[in-house]
């Protein structure tokens, strides 16, 4: 793809958009005469919310909406049909919204997440489910646009990974400087090894100013705590990714578990569903 144009600005202003009231103002990530894409942090658990506009069409889609309210009123104020809610994954601070968003949109709005994500308990209804395989992708449109929507299991059996248009949307497959945890119920470290392999080669294809919107704002080892990033220095400087290929680096991740609440309730999920 030819970049040109494609921009990460570093104002957090957008004209005729509100910000947000949770955390950080609503950031203009991506402006060229094809795509808007902005970025909200919301909630408690430093969410990164993302929102992708056709331009040419006034189609928009969010991705892990956790205020239904807040994207509804986004779209509204600047005029764009939001038509498509996309999850990386179902846990409750990436899905909180959607009911807000379909109780207000009803069936002009798709919902659309993958099946494998059954396979944690998620009852919530969906509109589509994807079904291809772990570490392969299919189509997406958006209007004129186009993504792809990669199977990444790992921190979640269905979590998916959306790459297109400049942008490679991680949820909490991977981070800026790590990877997601994978003690949750439903969370394979060994699959989430493979996926960093097979996430990290479709990435060393891919335009080295393409832009990584994680699903979390962590701090790096420097103390920085930067919300996006130019794929080049995720490729660099990310701690999993650089640990994929060595089994004592792996095994010494330290974010892969955590010995906490949700530890212990995944636990007994486990144990129950044996």
């Amino acid at each position: 793809m030819n970049l040109e144009g494609f921009s990460l600005l570093e104002s957090p202003a957008v004209h005729t958009v509100c910000e947000g009231g949770w955390g950080l103002p609503l950031k203009q990530v991506i402006s060229n005469e094809r795509i808007v894409v902005l970025q909200a942090q919301l909630g408690e658990w430093d969410n990164l919310n993302h929102l992708l506009v056709c331009l040419k069409t006034k189609q928009a889609a969010v991705v892990d909406p956790f205020d239904g309210n807040y994207w509804h009123e986004v779209c509204a104020n600047n005029g764009w049909n939001l038509t498509e809610i996309w999850l990386t994954h179902s846990h409750w601070d990436h899905t909180k919204g959607v009911k807000t968003l379909k109780s207000m949109l009803g069936g002009s709005v798709t919902v659309r997440s993958h099946a494998f994500e059954r396979q944690r308990g998620w009852k919530e209804p969906v509109d589509e489910e994807w079904t291809h395989e772990a570490n392969s992708n299919i189509r997406l449109n958006l209007g004129e646009l186009t993504f792809e929507a990669h199977c990444t299991p790992g921190h979640t059996p269905g979590h998916t990974t959306f790459v297109g248009e400049g942008v490679i949307i991680s949820g909490d497959c991977l981070f800026l400087g790590r990877c997601g945890r994978t003690d949750l119920f439903g969370g394979d470290p060994a699959l989430q090894r493979e996926t960093l392999r097979y996430l990290r080669g479709v990435m060393q294809q891919l335009p080295p100013a393409h832009i990584v919107l994680p699903g979390h704002q962590y701090a790096l080892e420097n103390g920085e705590t930067p919300t996006t990033m130019h794929l080049e220095t995720v490729l660099a400087t990310n701690e999993a990714l650089l640990a994929v290929d060595d089994d004592h680096l792996w095994a010494s991740l330290p974010f892969l578990a955590f010995d906490d609440s949700m530890a212990e309730k995944a636990r007994r999920q486990r144990a129950k569903s044996e």
